[in-house]
């Protein structure tokens, strides 16, 4: 495995820590190399307390909150981060995703790369057939900035602040962290604080928003350009009047970039490699002594503990010495020169001293406690090719669709909305009179919304969940409650299964819809583990705090207010310059929400997998897509249930009755 070989290079550089978004890979670090300081990236989509304690377990050390929080909510979090033992981190400066990150399926199912996997095409900046409220670029937002905000993140007492360099110019990195980097001197200082963009705006930018943070998601949040903007900033800040004025600006832009470049001069910057030097002397009864030059500069000597003796079986030659030093190579140096002219023939000492010695001097030059040896990954348990017993799982949103309990054999889920403040009594009476209903709470749960969904399992007190938020799944370990962990968890590895299932006693998960043929087949399952995968349903694109209808058809409201998520509901839709249609939804009590116009129906995937998928779930919750269907849900259930059974006639019914 690449990321193995990976980390065994690393783990002995003494970094400062390493960003992590895959529960595998967390796994893998806490179980093998524990040595390494572990940080979750944003895209864990951190954003309430459960989550917290869910990645402490995991031994993370620090925690990139999500770009989407205010002030508030940074400082009540990290109160509580700080208090678990675990630093805080937020982005502040560089480009805002309009969606919650780490949860966005936009550039995967439409260009089929995984912006949850390190490869988004960018949709969202994509240019769209103009819109009811005139936008060309309806999902386009302005960037992150908060150089006028730092103090109150200080003051919130967080940990670190990040700034986006990926795939960024070195003019634009420069630029950007001179600027904070003398904002954060003023506030360490307490002298007058810096107000002026000017040089930020001098290098790639869409524009500046701190929306989220000063809880102002409102409509200045979004532009029209997803272009560089800095040029247009300045000729409107000059009131220009014509495009050759505007040319001027582009211009005199160029020329001010070019200067930054030359001041720079990063050409002169070499990435070299330190040079190691290694000088062996002693004699017999000695301590063998080993001299140590890094860049042809003496640095430190080391003695063997045991002395030379004139007889045994690890001869002191070059032939014995060169290998156990050279993998010095693979620790951060190049080994130029190992001297062993000082060295008389026929000379002995324990072979396990020179590997001592060795460990010594990679301790003492990258400046860490130990030297952690080689680790090679077990090997992970393969599945067991033997049919499965199939279950149908039913997704529904709507208590008209409770007649389903009456069918045998399925599991029912009911879908919660993000925030259940307004009809939180009657979703409680709804469970407890339905005993067999499973709450299925979805991914984003922030503040209130993330209380009053702990609350709601304390009071209806299920035997079973399922959640597509870490928050609530380590709510239902502590309160030692059978989970399953949804299919926005994005689970794409075996050792994701086994940090869920042995860490926090999941009883089994979704598999990732990102995921092809060959990497499901790849799945290794634990033990006394299921395995879910959805063959029908709307497919969710993305999740936003941010409101759509602003660009789309228009909102008589400039700002979001706490009204909008409990009351609004509105429907559209947006098409890109290649005729593909997405819908556009807010419901209430829900965040706004990108959806494919056109429901997934993949029926097939229940015959190709039928040894690793023991249950199989049909989205049936009030999204109204493009897909027409002649059947009720009753139908649709029974048809499904059929299906699963090999029932060829009820498969082909289904396909004709669903026009997806």
């Amino acid at each position: 495995m690449v990321l193995i070989k990976l980390l065994n290079s690393l783990q002995n550089l003494g970094l400062n820590g390493i960003i992590i978004q895959d529960l595998g890979i967390f796994y893998i670090l806490k179980e093998y190399f524990p040595d390494f300081e572990v940080h979750a990236s944003t895209q864990v989509t951190t954003h309430n307390k459960g989550q917290i304690e869910f990645l402490k377990k995991l031994n993370v050390k620090r925690v990139n909150l999500s770009r989407e929080l205010n002030i508030n909510e940074i400082t009540k979090l990290t109160k509580f981060s700080h208090e678990n033992n675990i630093e805080t981190e937020v982005f502040v400066h560089g480009s805002y995703c309009i969606s919650f990150s780490g949860i966005c399926y936009m550039s995967s199912f439409q260009n089929g790369k995984s912006g949850n996997r390190g490869q988004c095409s960018q949709p969202c900046r994509s240019k769209y057939l103009t819109t009811k409220a005139g936008s060309d670029f309806p999902l386009n937002m302005k960037d992150n900035s908060a150089f006028n905000e730092l103090k109150d993140l200080y003051d919130a007492n967080i940990d670190s602040v990040k700034i986006e360099g990926r795939i960024k110019k070195f003019h634009y990195v420069y630029t950007v962290i001179k600027k904070f980097r003398e904002q954060l001197n003023s506030i360490y200082s307490d002298t007058k604080l810096s107000h002026d963009k000017t040089e930020l705006y001098k290098v790639f930018n869409r524009d500046f928003s701190a929306g989220y943070l000063n809880d102002k998601i409102d409509k200045d949040m979004f532009i029209e350009n997803p272009r560089d903007n800095s040029a247009k900033h300045f000729a409107e800040f000059d009131g220009y009047k014509t495009n050759d004025e505007l040319e001027y600006f582009k211009v005199k832009l160029f020329n001010e970039k070019t200067e930054i470049i030359n001041k720079i001069n990063i050409n002169s910057i070499k990435l070299k490699i330190p040079s190691l030097s290694i000088v062996f002397n002693g004699k017999v009864n000695e301590n063998l002594k080993i001299d140590v030059f890094l860049d042809e500069k003496y640095q430190f000597s080391l003695f063997s503990r045991s002395k030379i003796s004139g007889k045994g079986r690890s001869q002191l030659s070059k032939h014995t010495i060169e290998p156990v030093f050279r993998i010095l190579n693979t620790n951060g140096f190049k080994v130029e020169k190992i001297d062993v002219d000082n060295l008389q023939k026929n000379m002995f000492i324990n072979f396990k001293e020179l590997k001592s010695l060795k460990n010594e001097i990679i301790i003492r030059l990258n400046n860490i406690k130990k030297v952690n040896p080689y680790f090679e990954l077990p090997k992970a348990r393969k599945h067991d090719k033997k049919l499965l017993k199939n279950k149908l799982s039913v997704l529904i949103s709507d208590e008209k669709d409770l007649n389903l309990t009456k069918i045998e054999d399925i599991d029912l889920f009911f879908k919660l909305p993000d925030s259940l403040k307004e009809n939180y009594q009657y979703y409680v009476k709804l469970f407890k009179e339905n005993k067999s209903l499973i709450p299925w709470f979805e991914s984003i749960l922030i503040g209130e919304d993330y209380n009053l969904a702990v609350k709601l399992i304390e009071d209806i007190k299920p035997k079973i969940i399922l959640t597509n938020n870490t928050g609530i799944a380590f709510t239902a370990y502590k309160k030692n409650i059978k989970w399953i962990a949804g299919p926005y968890l994005n689970i794409t590895n075996s050792y994701s299964l086994k940090a869920l299932k042995e860490n926090f006693n999941c009883s089994s998960a979704f598999i990732s819809s990102e995921l092809d043929k060959k990497q499901i087949k790849n799945i290794s399952i634990p033990l006394d583990f299921e395995l879910y995968y959805t063959i029908y349903a709307p497919v969710t694109l993305m999740t936003t705090r941010q409101c759509f209808f602003h660009t789309v058809i228009g909102c008589e409201k400039h700002i979001i207010n706490k009204t909008c998520i409990s009351k609004c509901r509105k429907q559209s839709s947006i098409t890109d310059l290649k005729g593909n249609k997405t819908i556009i939804l807010k419901d209430e009590n829900c965040y706004h929400r990108i959806y494919s116009n056109k429901n997934l129906l993949d029926i097939d995937v229940i015959n190709d997998f039928n040894f690793i998928f023991s249950n199989f779930l049909i989205d049936l919750s009030n999204i109204k897509t493009d897909t027409t269907i002649s059947l009720s849900n009753k139908e649709l259930t029974e048809l499904f249930k059929d299906a699963l059974r090999g029932d060829e006639r009820a498969v082909e019914t289904l396909k004709g009755s669903i026009d997806s």
